[in-house]
């Protein structure tokens, strides 16, 4: 039997194909066991292989190019218009099939190994990082049920557990709960700690993290976070880049008319919030004389509110971002605006 295009839905256990041939006609659709899908693709000849883009369809994909098939993930969003009526394993491989068949259809490059183990610490630290943010939250809140109340941040978690400690009208079962939650905060900023130097290291070692952060606005954080994650390969231009992530206006124009309203906030949160922020630095301390601010800047901040400003201006870091990385060119610092 020749396929032309194996689709898989995939899930724990059971993996749902659906093959077709030249004619885009289905000549098999089955359920395979997780254990029988390995033996099942290596007895067949080449062929494209496709999934939805997840965190477990990469593996299968390296698994899958190891054989010599051709492998296309697709992301699940571009999937979805085409679930027919009854959403269910048969027909989401249908979809995943009939997707992959559209000429103009968006794929995503398969990750190597070193590129999710990576990725593991960016997104564990922003798992401890949140952990941190809530213990830190529950702590302010119980302290303030005894009429103790301070300043937002990590910085004053230290003199708060001390003035919980002095306060003798605070029951003591009440001071112990506030001493076992100041050392959990103690060991959630540890943890991060030890991630901030790993991260460190990477930055060091990765060329292109140490290119991206000397753009203004891009720290360490940043710039490995990019490096690490981002594959300029899979956008065309630095627009499309922006517009990935979500910092390009969404769009319903019709009728000859166009219609521009706020920006979509697709894609990869993370990587948007992070830019948001960076440029929101840029902008406090934006005056004239200042390395980092252009007369662009200047004169954006003149007609738009900060933060529209910083928006902009995030849009404009990802489309430097996506140049200095696709095409190996090192940042181009602007002219200082009189």
């Amino acid at each position: 039997m020749v396929f032309k295009r194996i689709a898989i839905d995939t899930s724990k256990h059971v993996f749902t194909i659906h093959g077709v041939d030249e004619q885009e006609q289905p000549i098999l659709r089955r359920e395979l066991k997780r254990g029988q899908v390995e033996s099942f693709f290596s007895k067949l000849a080449r062929t494209e292989v496709v999934l939805e883009a997840c965190g477990g369809s990469h593996h299968w994909g390296r698994l899958f190019q190891k054989m010599g098939h051709d492998v296309r993930l697709i992301p699940p969003q571009y999937v979805k218009p085409f679930v027919k009526r009854s959403k269910n394993d048969r027909n989401d491989a249908e979809a995943i099939s009939e997707a992959a068949s559209r000429p103009g259809m968006r794929s995503v490059m398969v990750k190597t190994v070193d590129q999710q183990a990576q990725g593991i610490i960016l997104k564990h630290r922003a798992m401890l990082v949140s952990q941190r943010t809530q213990a830190i939250n529950a702590l302010r809140g119980h302290a303030m049920e005894f009429g103790v109340v301070v300043a937002k941040g990590s910085a004053k978690v230290a003199p708060l557990l001390a003035v919980l400690a002095a306060d003798t009208a605070i029951p003591v079962v009440a001071r112990e709960m506030f001493e076992q939650m100041g050392a959990h905060i103690e060991v959630l900023e540890s943890r991060i700690a030890v991630l901030d130097a790993e991260l460190m290291a990477l930055h060091k070692a990765n060329p292109v993290s140490r290119a991206l952060a000397e753009i203004p606005g891009i720290g360490t954080m940043i710039a490995a976070t990019m490096a690490l994650t981002v594959e300029p390969e899979n956008f065309v231009s630095g627009r499309h880049f922006a517009a990935w992530l979500g910092l390009t206006p969404r769009e319903k124009s019709t009728g000859g008319k166009q219609r521009l309203g706020k920006i979509s906030k697709a894609g990869n949160e993370r990587l948007r919030t992070l830019l948001v922020v960076g440029a929101t630095s840029v902008i406090r301390f934006a005056k004239p004389g200042s390395k980092s601010a252009s007369a662009w800047l200047l004169q954006l901040l003149e007609r738009k509110p900060r933060k529209l400003a910083a928006v902009a201006l995030a849009n404009k870091m990802a489309r430097i971002i996506w140049a200095m990385m696709a095409r190996g060119e090192a940042y181009r610092r602007q002219p200082i605006a009189a």
